[in-house]
């Protein structure tokens, strides 16, 4: 289970040195298969598609399609409990609404003869990759696909792996259709990524490709990154805890295990200012995942990446949590507000003991599309600005451009680009007859 260690002075240092020696993918053991199915895709289209998902899937897509039929989509709803359809509904509306706050308008400005602006279109069409087969993620249809049509996307594409029968999950489609999402396709892995990003007979290319997936899936968007744009490539699941004295252990170590119930890599640290919490946090881990069905996962990963450590103070625990820059940050302390300034890399916050990790996963309405493995001091989480392109307006007038030829001509002249300078020169040649 986890080890509990006290951090004081150049402990500091050891404990970054061994916690950056996390596992991570090296890309380059699936670079060359990735390669072969993107290019065997690109190629031929959707018989490579098949063949791959054939192989890979065990399944032959030639009689069902590849489309998913608007009768599964109604059959859906009769496999899933209605107290699903009205929570994802409720969870729709939040998400909907706090993505409607990052909307960005056009704006423009104008003076003497000069009109500048910042033009907002959004893309044309956008993949948004599901998670499907064994596992299928609901959730992940609402997270990728909302901000989309925030933004004003009109072309939105999922694609999403079947399962054994070639069906997709009840759950998945259910979601698809409360956001009025139509085109449908049961393919996944690195064969649908590339469906994406260089189209095939049956699914139209897009512009961007969203959403998460396993290493071959990760692989391939890097590897089409370029031919279209991509969100991000997600690492393991992580969840860092700040708690004091007041923190409720049950509380706190129930929320470590709904990290690492994710998977073997997945990290689940906590930093108190108190021992005796730790070691109640402990204590509970081990009891509470005696009760879960992912048990031999979140020991694994509690064993491998999983800490607690206790500091001096909130100020020191908080600096160890911005040069750890988590995925998920919960501040389980008497008084988060007023820890949330010094907060400067994190990809979600979760303030105070009743706002738990999976509120946000599933309901609250900010995206759990977030940056991973440190990612957070430098990215953000997916919005609706991740789905929008901004183009520079610029208008001069024939006088407007007259009052600043002088400079832009001896700008050009210093980079030695006279095409450029000939360029303003040539419009006022008349001018200096």
């Amino acid at each position: 289970m986890m080890d509990i260690i006290k951090l004081q002075g150049k402990e500091n240092q050891s404990f970054f040195k061994e916690l950056k020696k996390r596992t991570t993918v090296d890309f380059k053991d699936y670079e060359k298969p990735v390669e072969e199915i993107l290019e065997a895709v690109k190629t031929q289209g959707d018989a490579g598609l098949l063949e791959y998902t054939q192989r890979f899937d065990g399944i032959d897509l030639k009689e069902r399609g590849l489309r998913v039929r608007e009768e599964e989509f109604d059959e859906a709803y009769n496999l899933v409990e209605e107290d699903f359809i009205q929570a994802l509904r409720r969870a729709i509306d939040n998400i909907r609404s706090y993505h409607e706050r990052q909307r960005q308008n056009s704006w423009f400005t104008t003076s003497e003869g000069i009109f500048l602006g910042q033009k907002v279109t959004p893309i044309a069409r956008v993949g948004i990759y599901v998670p499907g087969g064994t596992a299928a993620y609901p959730s992940s249809v609402l997270m990728n696909t909302i901000p989309a049509q925030v933004a004003g996307v009109k072309g939105i594409v999922m694609v999403t792996p079947p399962d054994r029968e070639g069906k997709v999950s009840p759950g998945v489609l259910v979601a698809a259709k409360e956001l009025g999402v139509k085109e449908v396709y049961r393919v996944g892995g690195a064969q649908a990524v590339a469906a994406l990003a260089f189209g095939t007979e049956s699914i139209k290319r897009v512009d961007k490709i969203v959403g998460p997936g396993n290493i071959y899936v990760a692989t391939a968007k890097r590897a089409v990154y370029g031919y279209v744009d991509i969100d991000m490539i997600a690492g393991p699941s992580e969840v860092l805890v700040i708690a004091d004295e007041t923190a409720n252990p049950k509380f706190v170590a129930a929320d470590l295990l709904s990290q690492a119930e994710h998977d073997e890599m997945a990290s689940a640290l906590l930093i108190t200012t108190s021992e005796k919490l730790g070691m109640e946090v402990r204590e509970e881990l081990i009891r509470q995942t005696q009760q879960l069905e992912r048990r031999d996962i979140i020991e694994k990963s509690l064993r491998n990446y999983g800490k607690i450590m206790v500091v001096e103070d909130l100020k020191i625990g908080v600096a160890l949590a911005n040069e750890i820059a988590p995925e998920h940050l919960e501040l389980c302390v008497e008084k988060p507000f007023e820890l949330l300034d010094a907060v400067e890399n994190a990809g979600a916050i979760f303030l105070g003991h009743y706002t738990p990790e999976p509120l946000g996963d599933y309901f609250a309405g900010p995206n759990h599309v977030l940056p991973t493995s440190g990612t957070a001091k430098f990215y953000s989480p997916l919005s609706v600005e991740d789905f929008i392109k901004k183009s520079s307006v610029i208008y001069y007038s024939q006088e407007a451009l007259r009052q600043v030829k002088e400079d832009v001509m001896t700008l050009a002249a210093e980079e030695g680009l006279t095409a450029h300078k000939n360029s303003i020169k040539v419009r006022y040649e008349d001018d200096d007859k």
